[in-house]
């Protein structure tokens, strides 16, 4: 991913003074045999009080169908401009999101939460599909999904 859209996801999550700390943090995404198209995928991040921050990736092209990301969707207004420079392609039955980023110091053991939800046409919608603390205690740790997401981990 370029200096670019990394530059944009910083500033979509959360404000950073010009001399504030980031890392460098990778999230996978591993999605089950679920046999259909492709799903859309959207990795956002969240406060304790579930307040949506920002938007971190969003795996889909066709903003018609981000309504079906329906947490997302309620939480960030639905707003495309959340989400651009920060998209890619639908990610396909089994296979694997894989984005780094640089994620501001800041958020992480604060109290935020990534999320993911899914979704793939015809098919059900998985809202918080994921839903997990940004702690550096989590990195590295595999969780499970909720639905087509097998397992999604973050590693610092």
């Amino acid at each position: 991913m370029n200096k670019i859209a990394s530059a944009l996801a910083i500033a979509s999550v959360i404000a950073v003074p010009a001399l504030a700390e980031a890392r460098e943090v990778t999230f996978t995404t591993q999605l089950q045999n679920y046999g259909g198209d492709g799903a859309y995928v959207v990795i956002y991040v969240t406060d304790s009080a579930g307040q949506y921050k920002g938007t971190l990736w969003m795996a889909g092209g066709k903003s018609k169908y981000y309504k079906h990301l329906s947490d997302w969707s309620r939480l960030s207004g639905g707003k495309t401009s959340e989400i651009d420079g920060i998209t890619g392609a639908s990610v396909g039955s089994g296979k694997t999101l894989s984005i780094t980023l640089d994620l501001a110091d800041a958020l992480i053991d604060a109290g935020y939460e990534i999320r993911v939800d899914t979704a793939v046409e015809d098919m059900r919608d998985n809202p918080s599909d994921v839903s997990v603390p940004l702690t550096s205690e989590g990195a590295g740790k595999a969780v499970r999904g909720r639905g087509y997401v097998d397992t999604f981990t973050y590693d610092m």
